[in-house]
């Protein structure tokens, strides 16, 4: 294992008289019919990695069973949906209002490539200007809208994070996805030239850039990660440190850390071959202790 990075002051150390207000109330907006886990395993692992608050926005026929499968600690926000059981154009409103006693969003997990889904994640991104993590599907939205994505990182003091892997970013930029893994550094620092994002090119030696210059190339992380449901938990990290006050590149840099020597700590447990997701926040804990 390399050598192990501490995490921020602001991480490590709180004030004896904090509340959990001080420590971000985080919006997720995730899950589908289809995908009804995402939401959960990216609302855990902001739990776990430290946000104060954190709000599950769902659609409202999953409300009732995630009840049961949801953490205690999680607070949810049910909404308009589909006759398919995704996010509807009908939930903005809601969603809209609820982001005005939150601090962060992070959207995307398991929302589904619906049309009316798609829609209301570019009109979400679009209007409501919170720091954001967009991920997964929040990324499918903007395959062929790359023009209005870039205007939501231009626009000035926004602090937005994408989080795509190789197949995702080949799809929001129009290359192929061998030739993202061929040039991964080069690739991230390309984009983000251009949009005013911090991106997070997930993979092997998953790459930080941003556009004042900053490039973090991580190497936590094994291949047994390589399975479904670990990037909505990498989401959920970023978003917890956003709300903890990180700007976002420092913010993704120490959550892609993280992550990675959670499940190097899970792996070790668990075995490559047989860890999912949910090791990897239940690594979470033990991963803050070494870096601390």
């Amino acid at each position: 294992m390399s050598r192990i990075m501490r995490l921020p002051t602001r991480l490590r150390r709180r004030k004896p008289g904090s509340h959990k207000g001080d420590f971000g109330h985080i919006l997720i907006i995730a899950g589908s019919k289809r995908f009804s886990g995402a939401g959960v395993l990216c609302a855990e692992a902001a739990l776990r990695s430290g946000a104060g608050l954190v709000t599950w926005g769902l659609p409202v026929s999953l409300h009732e069973a995630a009840l049961t499968i949801k953490p205690k600690e999680l607070m949810t926000l049910p909404l308009a949906e589909t006759a398919k059981g995704a996010l509807s154009e009908k939930a903005y409103g809601e969603i809209k209002e609820f982001c005005r006693k939150a601090d962060v969003l992070a959207i995307g997990p398991g929302l589904s490539q619906e049309g009316p889904t798609q829609s209301l994640i570019r009109r979400v991104v679009s209007e409501i200007k919170l720091p954001m993590v967009i991920d997964a599907d929040g990324l499918n939205a903007f395959t062929g809208h790359l023009r209005l994505l870039r205007a939501c990182g231009g626009d000035r003091g926004r602090r937005i994070v994408l989080t795509p892997h190789p197949g995702e970013m080949a799809r929001l930029t129009g290359s192929s996805t061998a030739r993202i893994q061929k040039k991964r550094a080069e690739t991230a620092k390309e984009f983000v030239k251009a949009g005013g994002f911090t991106l997070v090119l997930k993979g092997r030696n998953t790459v930080v850039a941003d556009p004042g210059g900053g490039l973090y190339v991580n190497r936590t992380g094994n291949p047994g990660m390589a399975t479904a449901g670990s990037g909505d938990v990498l989401t959920g990290i970023i978003a917890s440190f956003l709300g903890q006050g990180l700007e976002p590149f420092e913010a993704s840099k120490y959550a892609v850390y993280l992550h990675g020597l959670a499940g190097d700590l899970a792996a070790k447990e668990k075995t490559q071959l047989g860890l999912i997701a949910s090791d990897i926040i239940g690594a979470l804990p033990a991963a803050i202790r070494k870096c601390s």
